[in-house]
């Protein structure tokens, strides 16, 4: 499987949130305390309609005088009010922001853990730019969100409830003119929740194919100018920028005729209350005080009710964002670690064998069929054959980048399926022929291989390999800067790194992808001189383009259309007719023009 699963996609918004909120468990411990607060900092709003009416009804002139000292109280109150509710809001702020922060992180880590979990297939089957934004972009987008729209949302919700319960006290009428004037805006923006919701979810697509195009021509900044590419190139992001705004404007004008409507609905509820209210107060059945504080109060009911359309876009946003973390969280594994349930490897020599192994990669034709090979302990094995063959397939295998379709491939007897990841990694060891090297200096790449390990015991390791005069003539040693992707070294020397690194963590099991491809002789006869020495006492299996390695092999394997269809020693296979001697007599031809 090499797509991510994305069956959150059609998922509904709480759903979306409910599962969403499931996997950060730090934002909901304490959660009750801040809900409390955006309570008490709600109920503080109300205060001061309350002190209003009762003012009016009670403390202003009337046939007896006023009563001054019922308004002074009535201030104080509201003095008194004012700053509960502010100290209730900042308390609320602050927890939101810990709970937040610290919740988001947790996903951030797990969404990029899993990423580091899902095979080669399944991440070379996604653009990295678009993997990256998930884990960056769409999780900025959730964190706005919970800080500002989900803020929002608390103290909306509890100044709606809030404030209804206290207008219906005043006059249940009224309150049920209010209602009924907002009710049709809540259908019509659950309406447009699911408009929004596919609008948006488009707009985080389109960051991540603009991040997507962004990297790639960073990352491909040589390769473009050098064939002259960087208006096609400009043009390629151009579009996804486009493609980007387009899908924003999209949304944004969806959000836009939210507006509007929440404000002729606040204005048909305002004047319907003026009406009532007039009405009820010629009857009796109000005081002006209490109409005066539900005007009040009516504003405290439109002003959640209007921004419910701002959070209504923020939230889509964050949903979309949901959406797209959880389709990278929902896709099981399918190379997955045994965990405590696998077996460890003891220490030692390794034997391979390949039990009738298949492979196809997704929607193609099988490129291993009946591979059954036995490796024996401490062999030196060349694997060999044309491009497409099936070389870096069977050792990709080997290594557990990918499981077989169908057979078996065991270490010591023991299927590689069942051995831990932990013990596999220590005892198998794969130097690609890419050399990858982190940016950093060259001392702490070599160290990837053991984290332990000292300056003196990595450099140590290079003399043994036979490299210290390469070290030496290195401007800073060890810690000569290495440059993104190692691009401060040339390609042999970055090879040299990998091997150093290689060698460094020891395994029992070392596949190399041809590591002397692309160099020059100098540095080959470098390479090949640390090659003899990570190699000796180890089972190693190399992947052979330049066939001199097959020839100081001690067996050789020569793949052919996804087939074993010879083995043996370099002096045997190259005596005889067939597919090796073909493959000899071309690259000598190649070496001596």
């Amino acid at each position: 499987m090499t797509a991510l699963n994305e069956t959150a996609l059609d998922e509904g918004a709480f759903a979306t949130l409910r599962r969403g909120l499931a996997i950060t468990p730090e934002f909901r411990r304490g959660l009750g305390l801040t809900l409390l607060l955006a309570l008490v900092a709600t109920a503080g709003r109300v205060v001061i309609p309350i002190a209003v009416q009762q003012t009016i009804d009670h403390g202003l002139p009337g046939a007896g005088g006023g009563d001054l000292g019922y308004v002074r109280n009535a201030v104080l109150l509201c003095a008194a009010a004012t700053v509960v509710t502010a100290l209730s809001a900042y308390l609320m702020n602050v927890r939101l922001y810990r709970r937040t922060e610290g919740s988001l992180a947790t996903l951030r880590v797990k969404a990029f853990r899993h990423v580091h979990d899902l095979s080669m297939l399944t991440q070379g089957g996604q653009r990295r730019g678009g993997l990256v934004s998930r884990v960056t972009g769409d999780v900025d987008q959730i964190s706005q969100f919970m800080q500002w729209g989900g803020l929002m949302f608390l103290v909306s919700a509890g100044e709606i409830v809030v404030v209804t319960g206290l207008m219906a006290v005043y006059s249940w009428e009224l309150t049920l003119i209010v209602w009924v004037a907002f009710l049709p805006l809540a259908f019509a923006l659950r309406f447009f929740q699911k408009l929004i919701s596919r609008a948006y979810l488009a707009v985080r697509e389109r960051m991540g194919d603009l991040l997507a195009a962004v990297s790639e021509s960073v990352v491909g900044a040589p390769v473009i100018k050098a064939y002259a590419a960087e208006r096609r190139t400009a043009e390629r992001v151009d579009q996804a920028v486009e493609e980007g705004r387009t899908a924003q404007k999209r949304a944004q004008a969806l959000v836009a005729l939210t507006f509007p409507t929440s404000e002729i609905v606040a204005a048909v509820a305002t004047g319907a209350v003026v009406v009532g209210g007039v009405l009820l107060g010629i009857g009796g059945g109000i005081t002006a005080g209490e109409l005066v504080a539900f005007l009040f109060l009516v504003t405290l009911f439109v002003s959640p009710m209007q921004q419910a359309t701002e959070i209504l876009n923020d939230a889509q946003n964050a949903i979309a964002g949901w959406r797209r973390v959880l389709g990278v969280l929902d896709t099981e594994p399918d190379v997955a670690d045994p965990g405590a349930d696998g077996e460890v490897l003891a220490r030692g020599p390794v034997e391979v064998r390949f039990e009738d192994v298949a492979f196809a990669y997704p929607s193609g034709p099988r490129v291993l069929e009946g591979v059954d090979v036995r490796i024996p302990p401490q062999a030196r094995i060349a694997v060999v054959g044309e491009t497409g063959s099936g070389k870096t397939t069977f050792a990709k295998l080997l290594t557990r980048l990918m499981d077989p379709a169908e057979g078996t491939v065991r270490v010591d007897g023991v299927p590689l399926d069942r051995v831990r990841f932990s013990s596999l990694r220590e005892r198998i060891v794969i130097v690609p022929q890419d050399g990858f090297l982190f940016d950093t200096t060259l001392g702490e790449n070599i160290r990837y291989g053991r984290p332990s390990a000292s300056d003196e015991e990595i450099t140590a390791a290079l003399a043994e390999l036979g490299l210290a005069d390469w070290l030496a003539g290195l401007p800073r040693g060890l810690d000569t800067p290495v440059g993104q992707r190692g691009e401060s070294l040339s390609a042999g020397e970055r090879q040299l790194a990998a091997l150093a690194r290689a060698y460094l963590a020891d395994p029992d099991l070392l596949v190399l992808d041809e590591a002397t491809s692309a160099v020059d002789p100098a540095t080959e006869v470098r390479i090949q001189r640390a090659l003899d020495g990570i190699t000796r006492g180890r089972t190693s299996v190399a992947i052979a383009h330049r066939l001199s390695t097959a020839e100081a092999a001690d067996e050789v394997l020569v793949f052919d259309k996804g087939r074993i269809v010879q083995r043996g020693p370099h002096a045997d296979l190259v005596a005889v007719p067939g597919v090796y001697a073909d493959l000899h007599a071309s690259w000598r031809a190649q070496r001596s023009l």
